[in-house]
């Protein structure tokens, strides 16, 4: 199979290529990037190896032109938001395409305006895109052509969230604090990111409903639980990569231990890219590297307090675009992927 990868210098790119030269599935890979064409993605990204070969012309990045030539049977688009629909539409109804960015995420229009400050790129494919949560969504993702891939924060958040929502145990407005490494901001050159100012130092950011992020993780909440509401405080941490969300959820009725268990049994049970931890509190050393989602709870009174911990890259981005490429493809969910923390 040959699958394209749109924006392959990117961290989530980069991180791309190198979870497909490895899939067992995928015999040719084929990375495209507007400001590096021509040049080897090994000089590029020197921590790239393909041992195979499976790049063609000696493991030339391309153009778009050069790529779609290739007809490849799926494309990764790890474009910036408003910016991906626009570059990968030479590649839709031709290849299942899946876009890590935002342009194809929310429903509503108005709410994408909103979040973003413009209209979405496509209105015309909204309906069509179908959202990426793997979990959630597998037997949708295995009939699409467009798959949104779910952002890092909404992942954390939401994977925690979804089965207490089924359940109808949300009571009230949900309050959740995020930290995540800095690599969740992409590798543009902005004085906030730089090591000087980021070593010894965490803070929040875009707290409340300002985060664009919200629109998202209530969209999908609210199918659900029609009245959800978020109150989102995330923070950036001097980490690499890495994501910890605590997420503290008015309960509507008391519920034990031991029902919080089952309900996540329930939902998670065969789920290979979800880790439950009853009694413990899952950290993000032991996801990095994996495309798991670790998730713990505790109930305090009337309050459940959720925890999730995932690789913001990985389960975060390019790990959870090939678990949806694996499922649209009839591979094994978790072909390609690690399920285990590195060292």
């Amino acid at each position: 199979m040959k699958a394209a990868i749109l924006g392959t210098t990117g961290y989530t790119g980069m991180l791309l290529a190198r979870l497909l030269v490895d899939h067992p599935e995928v015999d040719r890979l084929l990375p495209a990037s507007s400001s590096k064409t021509g040049r080897k993605l090994s000089e590029v990204d020197p921590g790239f190896q393909d041992p195979e070969q499976k790049i063609p012309d000696g493991g030339m990045l391309l153009n778009l032109e050069a790529v779609r030539e290739q007809e490849p049977e799926v494309v990764f688009s790890a474009l910036p938001h408003l910016e991906s629909a626009r570059l990968c539409a030479p590649f839709l109804e031709k290849s299942v395409v899946i876009d890590l960015s935002a342009d194809f995420r929310l429903k509503d229009p108005q709410v994408f305006q909103a979040a973003y400050g413009t209209p979405p790129p496509r209105t015309d494919l909204l309906e069509q895109a179908v959202y990426g949560l793997p979990e959630w969504h597998a037997e949708a993702i295995r009939r699409a052509d467009l798959i949104a891939n779910p952002g890092c924060y909404p992942t954390s958040v939401l994977l925690p969230l979804l089965p207490i929502a089924r359940e109808g145990l949300i009571g009230g407005e949900i309050h959740v604090c995020s930290i995540s490494g800095i690599s969740g901001a992409g590798r543009k050159l902005r004085a906030e990111y730089q090591f000087c100012e980021r070593s010894e130092n965490a803070c929040p950011y875009s707290p409340g409903k300002r985060h664009r992020h919200v629109s998202e993780m209530e969209e999908q909440l609210r199918a659900r639980a029609p009245d959800a509401s978020i109150l989102f405080v995330p923070h950036l941490a001097p980490l690499r990569k890495g994501m910890s969300s605590t997420i503290m959820v008015p309960l509507s009725r008391r519920a034990t231990e031991e029902e919080i268990a089952s309900v996540f049994q329930t939902a998670y049970g065969q789920a290979p890219c979800i880790g439950l931890r009853r009694g413990t509190i899952p950290q993000t050393a032991e996801v990095r590297g994996s495309n798991r989602c670790d998730i713990g709870w505790q109930i305090e009174g009337r309050t459940l307090i959720l925890f999730s911990a995932l690789d913001n890259l990985m389960k975060g981005a390019s790990g959870q675009a090939v678990q949806n490429m694996n499922i649209r493809m009839g591979f094994p969910e978790t072909s390609g992927l690690s399920l285990s923390g590195e060292i």
